[in-house]
């Protein structure tokens, strides 16, 4: 199975109706029917928003140090794949399937470590048939011109 790098980044409303910046990555269907990668765990990192929803510039900096990070040491060996990404409405969040939860942790804590502590919430979830991911890409929408 290959990884690709291909995305689709799409628009959203936030409950609170501020600007969501959704980022799906796509051609993952060899994975998806593997069923290897069976448990979804979703990073949620609340900041504190501008007017339109958006991080301020320290916090955007550091997430946009960490997103790379995060996504190189999980996905080393396919212990992990990011699926998608969501920025606004004051939180980033990140959908993973993973195939080895305590491994995950391991890898997690490992990526954060020189980082101060973050308010990060973290929710995991058997979702073998990637029910999530099947959502995220119902958003890739055709641009309209």
């Amino acid at each position: 199975m290959k990884l690709t790098d291909n995305w689709f980044t799409s628009l959203s409303e936030g409950k609170n109706g501020q600007l969501v910046f959704v980022t799906g990555r796509l051609e993952l269907e060899e994975f998806m029917q593997s069923k290897k990668l069976r448990v979804r765990v979703e990073i949620k990192w609340p900041y504190s928003a501008d007017e339109v929803g958006m991080p301020d510039e320290s916090t955007g900096a550091l997430i946009a140090e960490i997103e790379p990070k995060l996504r190189r040491i999980m996905e080393r060996d396919k212990l992990a794949i990011l699926t998608g990404n969501y920025t606004g409405a004051g939180e980033k969040y990140w959908v993973f399937y993973t195939r080895h939860l305590p491994s995950f942790g391991e890898r997690l804590n490992e990526c954060l470590a020189p980082y101060e502590t973050l308010p990060l919430e973290i929710l995991c979830e058997e979702d073998p048939d990637w029910e999530e991911y099947l959502d995220l890409l119902s958003l890739n929408t055709p641009d309209i011109e």
